[in-house]
């Protein structure tokens, strides 16, 4: 069996790197020219790292990201709404990392090439269509270097090329715009001193005016430092989905005002904002769920197959786990078409709850409830939300994405 990916993103790299587990021989392109260590940071969920963990990885992820320790939500008054332990510190067996997104991408293509080969891996190979015949499909890609035009012949593609994929555009060429919400992100990196214990993330607000942050940097907590990853959100006026680029640099002034007095004793906002070198603007969207991923030998994965809002942390814990479902199916069945199906089958569903779960604020529902319930704040958070609310908000959204104990404790070992 050959499988073809059209993507060399985290899901097209995890899922090259576990085809190749499998014996199975795979070949990567990528759209762009070369590929760079693009993003800010990212957090990969216990049932993400698992899987990653099982790679051999496991040394790597920790000496680059941080091995997360809790997750803790606020109000706009910086009081605390629900605080739980994550990872390890919570009795899982695996940890919860967060990591630069650039980095993690740049270590599963160092992965990869030296598994692979460097020569199954292509930068600059647009992909353009694709043609079924017989048992094969055929992919005619671009090369940007020349201009020219080529195809691959496989028994697989899978479109793993992200929220713009163009294997997606072909299957679905109309009717399936980006899906805005009206707010918009702004996302950068600070070196800061380090709040709470280092290795902590918190989110503060509520669905029209939010602030996230985590540190991402395993070597600078050893130096007593921190590299905060950091997201600004706003509900913007009149908002239209921009048409300009989707991660454009802007001035701090274009959203720093209303989070001006946030600064609390354990830390402050602004400061972190204003330190910040870069800033990048992204609108916050998504897409409808689709009715099918699969066509014969064709099939989405990731970003290219759910894109969705990034709350819950699970935008590449899902395509890491599409890849490990996707490599099990067609390792396992020699009837292909059954294959692409069975995964479909599975993961479309879960996704697709998750697409929409997103939308409702996934588990920062508990923010949103502070805000409508106490605008104002409050004394004790049990007169506002009663914590078995609050635990049961957490537990389905764990259940929803496959991160529960329960589900982590009893997937498979690959």
């Amino acid at each position: 069996m050959k499988v073809v990916i059209a993507g060399a993103g985290i899901g097209g790299l995890t899922l090259g790197l576990m085809l190749h587990e499998k014996g199975i021989d795979v070949e990567i392109h990528e759209a762009v020219g070369e590929i760079k260590p693009l993003g800010v940071g990212i957090n990969l969920l216990p049932h993400a790292s698992k899987q990653l963990c099982d790679l051999g990885l496991e040394e790597c992820l920790a000496e680059k990201g941080i091995e997360t320790s809790t997750l803790a939500y606020f109000n706009k008054f910086g009081q605390e709404i629900w605080r739980e332990p994550r990872g390890r510190a919570a009795g899982y067996d695996y940890p919860q990392f967060s990591i630069h997104r650039g980095e993690l991408q740049m270590t599963l293509l160092e992965k990869a090439r030296e598994r692979l080969g460097a020569d199954r891996i292509h930068a600059g190979h647009a992909f353009l269509s694709f043609r079924q015949e017989a048992d094969k499909v055929v992919s005619t890609f671009s090369n940007r270097a020349d201009n020219t035009e080529f195809e691959v012949e496989s028994d697989v593609l899978v479109g793993a090329d992200g929220i713009h994929s163009a294997v997606r555009r072909f299957l679905y060429p109309t009717g399936d715009e980006p899906r805005f919400s009206g707010r918009m992100l702004w996302r950068a990196v600070t070196r800061a001193e380090p709040y709470m214990d280092g290795r902590s993330m918190f989110m503060a607000g509520h669905q029209d005016q939010k602030f996230v942050c985590y540190p991402i940097s395993e070597s600078l907590r050893r130096q007593g430092a921190s590299l905060i990853n950091w997201i600004a959100e706003l509900r913007v006026p009149h908002g239209e989905l921009p048409k300009s680029d989707w991660n454009r640099k802007v001035d701090k002034s274009v959203f720093a005002g209303p989070f001006a007095s946030w600064k609390w004793d354990w830390i402050d906002i602004p400061a972190v904002i204003d330190a910040a070198e870069v800033v990048y603007e992204f609108p916050l969207v998504d897409r409808d769920p689709l009715p099918r991923w699969t066509y014969e030998r064709v099939t989405l994965l990731g970003d290219a197959a759910h894109p969705m809002y990034p709350i819950g942390s699970n935008g590449s814990a899902q395509a890491i786990l599409d890849a490990r479902y996707l490599a099990d199916c067609l390792s396992s069945d020699p009837n292909t078409s059954y294959a692409l199906r069975e995964y479909e089958a599975e993961r479309l569903p879960r996704t697709a709850g998750i697409v929409l779960r997103n939308r409702m604020n996934g588990p920062e529902q508990v923010m949103q409830l502070a805000e409508e319930r106490a605008p104002n704040g409050f004394r004790n958070i049990d007169d506002v939300i009663p914590r078995e609310q609050l635990e049961a908000i957490s537990l389905r959204y764990k259940r929803l994405a496959g991160f529960d104990k329960d589900s982590v404790g009893a997937g498979k070992k690959s």
